[in-house]
């Protein structure tokens, strides 16, 4: 099959990023450091299993994400993101910034209301701080 050459950068983007489970995906791996199939098919939007392992997949393709893969096993399989990967944040955070104020608080849980007021104080801070972690979690990962 023949890539599709894209001609504008918003459009190339849109590719890669702009269905809802890809930019889901990215979001569980970076903000809550899931890194297994399992985790990723017990998030919340229940996404199905086909859908999951076609966008792991391309994500791995397109250099979002890498396999780290420690016994050689299917069940050890992790997937971690790329800078690639994490250069995706900034949009995570802006997608979330614009409709957080539209949803209704009873749906957040404790930890989601801390993210909310942390983000919203300060979102340049919160995503320096985020990528901190995630790559000091990769590190440990590394090194097991």
């Amino acid at each position: 099959m023949k890539k599709k050459i894209h001609h504008c950068p918003v459009a190339l983007s849109v590719s890669y990023v702009g269905d809802k489970w890809t930019l889901i995906i990215l979001r569980d791996i970076i903000l809550f450091k899931k890194n297994r199939f399992k985790e990723f098919k017990a998030s919340r939007g229940e996404i199905a299993t086909n859908i999951l392992s076609n966008r792991l997949k391309m994500l791995l393709r397109e250099g979002f994400i890498e396999v780290l893969n420690p016994l050689g096993t299917k069940k050890s399989t992790q997937y971690i993101a790329t800078d690639k990967g994490l250069a995706t944040l900034p949009m995570i955070i802006e997608l979330y910034l614009f409709s957080v104020h539209s949803m209704d608080l009873s749906l957040f849980t404790q930890t989601e209301l801390e993210t909310k007021k942390e983000l919203l104080e300060n979102p340049t801070l919160y995503k320096e701080k985020i990528l901190m972690e995630y790559r000091g979690f990769v590190q440990d990962l590394r090194n097991v």
